[in-house]
């Protein structure tokens, strides 16, 4: 149950949403729609701001990546990794012992 960014990927996303030291971007679960996962029917929604407790997360750039607690079951059997690849935002999930 790991969320690992990548220093370009935050470096991405900070260039692309304008975002500073100290910013927060939320990961969240959400049916259909948005970012494919390894979790089928099921999503990934991202917004900027601290909303609820703080599950799971991943300081780079300055900037806070996480998941709360409401949607951290999302990660419990999987490990997320969070790169750039071909200048865009990739998303790769790698099954874990943590079940």
């Amino acid at each position: 149950m790991i969320l690992e960014v990548s220093k370009e990927a935050a470096k991405w996303y900070k260039e692309e949403l304008d975002l500073n030291e100290g910013d927060y971007v939320q990961f969240y679960v959400q049916l259909y729609g948005g970012i494919p996962t390894a979790h089928p029917n099921y999503s990934l929604g991202m917004s900027i701001g601290k909303e609820g407790n703080i599950a799971i997360k991943d300081v780079k750039e300055g900037i806070t990546f996480y998941f709360n607690e409401d949607h951290s079951w999302f990660l419990k059997e999987f490990d997320m990794k969070v790169v750039v690849e071909r200048e865009e935002i990739t998303f790769i999930f790698d099954k874990n012992d943590n079940q």
